[in-house]
Parts: C-alpha cells; structure tokens; sequence
C-alpha cells in the first residue's frame, strides 16, 4: 500500500477556539491508483493534502508513505521524503516567470544535488513525456495556460516521484484545456504513476477511478468506479 492513514486527526488553534480540521480519517491509497478527493470549503481535504503530501504532520493519528512512518518525521526529514517521493502541480502553475521551461523542470533536481548534465538530460525528457519538448526554451509568459500546466507537470514528474498530487490542476484553465491535462494525468496513471488530487468539479473528478468526499473533517462517501460505499461502509472516518 502507498498510502497507509490511521485514525488522522489535526486541530488548530484560533484564537481561544480549537478548529478541528480532520476528526479520525483513515484511508488507503493503492500504489497507481487514481483518486480525487471532493469537499466543501473547509471540510478537510487540503488539510489531508498537506498531510499526504507531507506539508504538514497529523495532530494524532499514523501516517505512512511507501511504509516510511512520516507522522514524527522533523522538518529535514519531510523535505527529503517530499523530494524523493513526491510530485506536485499547483492551480496556479508555480513556475519561475523568468525561467525557461527546462529551467523551471529542473529546479526539483538542483535541490537533490544532480549533476547540471544529468539535469539538463532529464528535464528535456520529462517535457517530451508532457509533449513540450519544442517550447523547452520558452518562459512561461510565451506559453499558454495550457502548456504551463504542462511544464509544471513535467516539474513534478522529474525526480521520477512515486505519487503525484494535484491540488486543482484545472482550476485555472477553461474547459477544453481542462480535458487535454486530465487526459494527460489520466495517461501518467495508465502508465502506473499513482494520482490524487483535489478538485471541487464533477466533471473533473469524474477523470479518476476513486471518489473521496469530505464534511466537517469526516469522510462521508468513498465511490470506486460504479460502485458507491455509503458512509457506514466507507473507510473509517
């Protein structure tokens, strides 16, 4: 199991008012599964988010990525699992304005210490895989919305991650845009990368084999393909 969560709880503290964020969730996430999880404002999805993608650690509650235990890891720790295992695309494409695209992708590598060789190889293969290879040289200004997604993708692929997680990965991108990226997710997936994401559109979510939704820090439905659990029968929440 990639993804293995255990009664996860987090809380904050707002002013004299304790928030609880997550209330006890637990889930397993399937080495290339593909899984988008769904919920009000508020209802905890982020929150799981920052935990899987080890942003951010539980109040209480097991955590274990690829059957390391991040729950107690120190910040070094987390940066280094977040380094090794872990690719993310952002709504707002994260790309250094400035930079070229091949820069932009190997960015994640100069972090892990790879040679500028190796670096240069690397990042051009992860935008021929998004089909950008022609726009390597291109900052992102002289890219459409689109092919930013594209770049930040390639970005997130390039230290050959075993997860991704998209938090709104079309969020910024009309309806036609939209589909091109799902489809390449959808492809990344089928050719055994592990997927999740976190999106508040149906029609977006409906691009991924497992359907997570959240409430008031719970989770009250857990859909794998045509097949509904109700809550009772859900993961544990």
């Amino acid at each position: 199991m990639l993804i293995h969560a255990n009664n996860l709880t987090k809380t904050y503290a707002m002013g004299d008012q304790t928030v609880h964020a997550l209330r006890g969730v637990s889930l397993d996430i399937a080495e290339g599964d593909f899984v988008a999880i769904m919920g009000a404002s508020g209802s905890g999805k982020s929150t799981l988010m920052n935990i899987l993608g080890c942003l951010d650690l539980p109040t209480s509650g097991e955590y274990r990525l690829a059957d390391e235990a991040v729950e107690g890891m120190a910040q070094d720790q987390l940066a280094g699992i977040r380094n090794r295992r872990i690719g993310f695309v952002f709504q707002q494409f994260n790309l250094l304005p400035r930079t070229s695209a091949l820069e932009n992708v190997e960015l994640p590598m100069v972090y892990a210490g790879v040679k500028a060789t190796e670096r240069r190889e690397r990042a051009l293969a992860a935008l021929q895989k998004v089909g950008l290879g022609e726009r390597s040289l291109h900052t992102p200004a002289e890219l459409s919305g689109g092919q930013q997604q594209r770049v930040a993708i390639a970005r997130a692929l390039v230290n050959n991650p075993q997860l991704i997680l998209a938090d709104e990965p079309t969020g910024a991108l009309d309806s036609q845009t939209s589909e091109d990226i799902m489809q390449l997710l959808t492809d990344l997936n089928h050719q055994g990368m592990t997927v999740v994401m976190v999106t508040h559109e149906a029609d977006i979510a409906a691009w991924a084999r497992r359907r997570i939704v959240f409430k008031d820090g719970h989770i009250v439905e857990d859909v794998v393909k045509d097949l509904v659990k109700p809550a009772s029968m859900a993961t544990p929440a």
